[in-house]
């Protein structure tokens, strides 16, 4: 191990010490539940441990994690949530929009910490952004706009786009107004819209069959639990039809879609964690703020591009977070 790599890890557990040794001294072990409607995505669950570890809490010394997944059957989100609640966690973690609304109605009193909400206000979650109040706090995903700008995106790289197709979970709150903004952008930029819904696993194939028939110039996929836990199906299709897609987030990319432009979900995860923290300290979630982003990632897959046949204009280029070779 280099020196300076060395001096950075002693720093990171010598800040530790001081959390771990006065949760020992107490006895106290506490327990942090983890509850998405999806499947765990393993670089998010890593960012969320890591950047819990660098702060003090050690898995197995004074914290335990409680993780609870549907996997995507949205029935089993009630008796999960009511699972974290009966074992009594300190504090519960949810990913996406469903699972903190699973967690909210079962517990009034146990905070709760979003890692990645779409429309915390809009859903019923917080009472504000400023001051939340009640049990909930964390981060959201929302930006305004978005539709807009990702077919502002599509226009560019496809100058002659007449129709698109999205993909989202009508399930979702947060989807329904991405892809509402997205057909509110469409009339104003000439482009017709189609609406792909899924609902669950079962879905993508049905979705898949009326994309095919309806035949449209490009995909733009709505970032949610459910469909970026099947972002590599989704990109195969693209690729086999030689669809141009925009997704969400970059992990879409990374399995081979073309284009993502939306907020971070590690910069979200690792902030979450940050507040899990404060929560554990004792916080009040009352107190704490909902965070927006304040990261967007616009990133382009130059391989999924040669692959298309596309030819990405320099603009887009130059404007783009990260190129994939």
């Amino acid at each position: 191990m280099k020196r300076r790599e060395f001096i950075a890890v002693l720093g990171g557990a010598a800040a530790a010490w001081p959390v771990a040794a006065r949760a020992q001294q107490s006895g106290k072990m506490y327990r942090i539940g983890y509850l998405t409607a999806g499947t765990f995505i393993p670089e998010l669950r890593d960012t969320f441990h890591d950047t819990l570890r660098t702060l003090g809490w050690l898995e197995g010394t004074n914290v335990i994690y409680e993780e609870r997944s549907a996997e995507n059957r949205l029935e089993r989100l009630p008796d999960l949530a009511a699972d974290l609640v009966r074992i009594n966690v300190d504090v519960i973690a949810a990913a996406g929009t469903i699972a903190p609304l699973a967690a909210k109605r079962a517990t009034a009193t146990i905070p709760i910490v979003m890692t990645s909400a779409g429309d915390p206000l809009g859903s019923g979650l917080v009472a504000s952004l400023a001051r939340p109040g009640g049990n909930v706090t964390g981060m959201s995903l929302m930006a305004p706009d978005l539709g807009g700008k990702r077919l502002e995106l599509l226009k560019e790289l496809l100058p002659r786009l007449w129709r698109v197709a999205v993909l989202w979970n009508a399930a979702n709150p947060y989807s329904a107004i991405v892809f509402r903004e997205t057909q509110a952008a469409g009339r104003i930029l000439g482009i017709e819209v189609q609406s792909l819904e899924v609902r669950g696993p079962d879905d993508f194939n049905d979705a898949f069959k009326a994309a095919r028939q309806h035949d449209p110039a490009a995909l733009v996929v709505v970032e949610d639990p459910l469909t970026v836990n099947h972002r590599t199906a989704i990109a195969d299709f693209a690729a086999a039809h030689h669809l141009p897609a925009l997704y969400g987030t970059r992990e879409y990319v990374a399995v081979g879609g073309l284009l993502s432009y939306g907020a971070s979900l590690t910069d979200l995860n690792r902030r979450a964690a940050g507040y899990v923290d404060k929560v554990l300290k004792g916080a009040k979630p009352a107190d704490l703020p909902v965070q927006q982003p304040s990261r967007f990632e616009f990133v382009i897959n130059l391989k999924t591009a040669r692959t298309l046949g596309l030819d990405v204009p320099p603009s887009l280029l130059a404007r783009a977070d990260e190129v994939i070779e």
